[in-house]
């Protein structure tokens, strides 16, 4: 029940064996945001993206992909907080919820190629725990959450932006499933969605879906989207990157999402918007 991410890095060698981290230039990651409703399956879509590019095998220390979770930093709540949010009475789904700018500078000190320290979140107590996951410099990192386009601060930081949009009876059913395996009662379950979750989707997240540079229906089961998004990872991984941080200016290379975009025919659902680049396809997640 705890909010867990994989902490990536990776580690130069100089001609001697020993590190290079002295000498080498600092990293700067390809940001994505990924976003969508609660349950849409925004953590399996990146954790299938992590597999398909074989870095959920891989160190920690030495993951060129990584992923954080917006989930990891929801506020310390008071005790008149926690005792509501015990009886689901407490909106996990407000922007207020989230310490905005501990996840703020979190992110630009991980744009910044530095190692971080993300909290770690209990759901079950609704508590911050004391334990802390270090998040080591990587190539890309996928940020993930279901208000990470809601600040703008936090939105305009990414490169790359992702809306998993899913059925909302689908949406629920899984929240219903995942809030029962955390010892809650059906009850309340739904009384919190009534009450909480579905309004706050409505006013929160939804509209930040038009920020989104690719949508992906079906979540995880669109993968006609999903190996489209791990080839251009890929791209990044092999090289790419470092035409996209030498920017446009020469006219070499081509962002992800003109890349995207530009993949107009594609078969089960994904299909060009106008003004967006292309449809892929939706899904979502808890709070």
């Amino acid at each position: 029940a705890l909010c867990r991410l994989p902490p990536p890095s990776q580690t130069a060698m100089d001609g001697s064996g020993a590190s290079g981290e002295a000498e080498r230039p600092r990293h700067h990651p390809f940001l994505i945001g990924v976003s969508g409703g609660t349950a849409s399956g925004k953590s399996t879509v990146c954790a299938k993206i992590m597999e398909l590019l074989g870095q959920h095998m891989v160190d920690h220390r030495q993951r060129k992909v990584v992923i954080v979770s917006q989930d990891c930093f929801y506020k310390v709540l008071t005790p008149d907080q926690k005792a509501k949010a015990l009886k689901g009475q407490y909106n996990f789904d407000h922007p207020e919820a989230f310490d905005t700018e501990l996840m703020y500078q979190t992110l630009k000190d991980i744009a910044e190629g530095l190692v971080v320290e993300v909290p770690t979140y209990d759901f079950v107590t609704h508590s911050r725990l004391e334990d802390r996951i270090t998040v080591y410099p990587a190539d890309v990192v996928l940020f993930e959450g279901i208000l990470v386009f809601y600040p703008q601060k936090v939105r305009d930081m990414f490169h790359m932006k992702l809306f998993v949009d899913t059925d909302s009876d689908v949406r629920l059913s899984r929240r219903v499933l995942r809030d029962m395996s955390r010892g809650r009662d059906l009850e309340q379950i739904l009384g919190q969605y009534t009450t909480f979750v579905k309004p706050a989707f409505e006013e929160f997240c939804l509209p930040t879906k038009k920020y989104a540079d690719v949508i992906i229906p079906r979540g995880v089961d669109n993968m006609v989207a999903i190996n489209l998004i791990v080839q251009h990872i890929q791209d990044i991984l092999n090289g790419d990157l470092c035409k996209w941080q030498r920017g446009s200016m020469n006219g070499q290379g081509r962002s992800l999402k003109r890349a995207i975009g530009e993949q107009s025919d594609l078969p089960n659902g994904a299909a060009n918007l106008p003004g967006k680049r292309v449809l892929l396809e939706p899904s979502s997640r808890p709070h």
